[in-house]
C-alpha cells in the first residue's frame, strides 16, 4: 500500500514544477512584449517637409499638341529635262537661293539661240519696212504715189515692228526657262529626301523632286475647348500670351513661346478650337510632326498658397495634407486643390502660408504622430558617425 501511495505524489510534484516554470516564461514574454512597442511609440518618424508660401501663380490651360512646319515646299521643276546633278545632301540645312538642281541645259541653250537669231532677222526686216514707209511717204506727198501704197507701206512697217516684240517676248521666255535649269531654294530649312535621282526625265511642274520644312521658327498646334476662348481672346489684346511646351520622355526645361493664331471656328463635333504657337526654335528641339505637352498661360492668380505637389493626398473624403504642428506632431487636414504648375499646387482652403507640410513618408503617418525632418534625422547621423 504504501509503493502505491507514494507514485501519485511524485507526478503531483513533477506537474507542479512544469507549471511554475511555464508561468515563470509567460511571464517574461509577456513583460518582453509591452515594453517593445512602448519604446517605438516615443520615436519620431522622418518624413521630408516643406513651407506653404504665397505666390503669383499663371492660370494655364493643358493641352498636347504638335509641331508643324513653319513653312513647307515641294520643289517640282518648271521645265522638262533630264536631271543632271543634285547640289545637296538629304537632311541638310540650305538657306534662300542655294541650288538645289541641275537640268540638262542645252536644249533650252539652242532654244535660246534660235530666238535670239530669230529677234535679229526681224529686226533688219523692221528697219527695211521702216525705210520703205517712208519712201512711199515722200512719194505721196510729190504726188507720185496712191494712197493704197503708202498705207500698204506702213501698215507692213508696223507688222514687222510687232513681230520683233514678238521675238524679243520669245527671247526672254528662252532665257527664263534656261533658268528654270538650276533649281534653287524658295525659303530656308531642312531639305528632306530627295524623291528622283540623276538620270530621270523630269516633267514640268509634275515631278516632285525634294521637300523642304522651315523648322526655325515652327509651329506648335494644339487645341483647346471652347469654354476658354472667350477669355483667350480677351487676354490676347492685352499683351501676347506665353505657351510652354515640352516632351513627356524629357525632363529638361519647358520651350517658351507666343501665341500666333486661334482659328476663326469651333469644330461642332468636338467642341474645340484650335490654336498656333510661334517658338524661334533656334536649338531645333522641336521637330514637324513630333508631339508635345502643351501648356497655354492665360492669366495669373496673384497672391496664391502654394505647396509641393507631393505633399497632395488623396484619401476617402477627398484631397488633404499632413500639416507639422508646433510640437513636432502632424495633423491631418483637408484641403480644397487649384492649379497646379511645375511640380506646384495651389491650395484655396486649408493651408495657411508658413505652415510646414510633409512632403514625403505621409505612408507611414497618422493623426497626432510625431515627425523630424529627414534633413535633421541626416544631420544627426553624421554627428554621431
Amino acid at each position: 500500500m504504501n509503493g502505491v501511495r507514494t507514485i501519485p505524489i511524485a507526478i503531483g510534484c513533477v506537474l507542479r514544477i512544469v507549471i511554475l516554470s511555464t508561468g515563470a516564461l509567460l511571464t517574461g514574454c509577456d513583460a518582453k512584449s509591452v515594453s517593445s512597442p512602448s519604446a517605438g511609440t516615443d520615436a519620431a518618424m522622418p518624413v521630408a517637409v516643406a513651407t506653404a508660401s504665397r505666390e503669383d501663380v499663371p492660370i494655364q490651360v493643358q493641352a498636347i499638341g504638335w509641331a508643324e512646319a513653319y513653312a513647307t515646299v515641294t520643289i517640282r521643276p518648271q521645265v522638262e529635262g533630264q536631271l543632271t546633278e543634285i547640289h545637296f545632301t538629304e537632311g541638310q540645312q540650305i538657306k534662300i537661293g542655294d541650288l538645289l538642281f541641275t537640268i540638262d541645259p542645252r536644249p533650252f541653250v539652242a532654244a535660246l539661240r534660235l530666238s535670239e537669231a530669230n529677234l535679229l532677222k526681224d529686226q533688219a526686216l523692221a528697219e527695211d519696212a521702216e525705210r520703205e514707209a517712208s519712201r512711199v511717204t515722200d512719194l505721196f506727198a510729190k504726188n507720185m504715189a496712191a494712197d493704197r501704197e503708202r498705207d500698204q507701206a506702213r501698215a507692213n512697217s508696223d507688222a514687222v515692228r510687232a513681230q520683233v516684240q514678238a521675238d524679243q517676248a520669245a527671247v526672254e521666255n528662252a532665257k527664263l526657262r534656261l533658268e528654270y535649269c538650276t533649281i534653287l531654294s524658295p525659303i530656308g530649312g531642312r531639305a528632306g529626301a530627295r524623291l528622283v535621282d540623276v538620270g530621270n526625265i523630269v516633267e514640268a511642274n509634275k515631278t516632285a523632286l525634294v521637300t523642304v520644312n522651315q523648322i526655325s521658327p515652327i509651329f506648335v498646334t494644339f487645341s483647346v475647348a471652347e469654354r476658354h476662348l472667350s477669355l483667350i481672346k480677351q487676354e490676347m489684346q492685352a499683351a501676347p500670351l506665353t505657351v510652354e511646351t515640352q516632351f513627356a520622355d524629357e525632363s529638361s526645361d519647358p520651350i517658351i513661346g507666343r501665341l500666333a493664331f486661334v482659328d476663326n471656328q469651333v469644330d461642332m463635333l468636338t467642341g474645340m478650337v484650335r490654336l498656333k504657337a510661334t517658338f524661334p526654335n533656334e536649338d531645333h528641339r522641336l521637330w514637324p510632326g513630333r508631339f508635345v505637352n502643351v501648356a497655354l498661360t492665360i492669366s495669373k492668380q496673384q497672391d496664391a498658397v502654394v505647396v509641393p505637389t507631393s505633399a497632395v493626398q488623396t484619401g476617402q473624403r477627398g484631397t488633404f495634407v499632413f500639416v507639422v504642428r508646433g510640437d513636432s506632431t502632424v495633423e491631418m487636414r483637408p484641403v480644397s486643390v487649384g492649379a497646379n504648375v511645375h511640380e506646384r499646387t495651389v491650395l484655396s482652403e486649408g493651408v495657411q502660408a508658413g505652415e510646414v507640410v510633409v512632403t514625403d513618408g505621409q505612408l507611414r503617418l497618422t493623426p497626432g504622430a510625431k515627425v523630424r525632418s529627414k534633413a535633421n534625422a541626416n544631420t544627426e547621423a553624421a554627428s554621431q558617425r
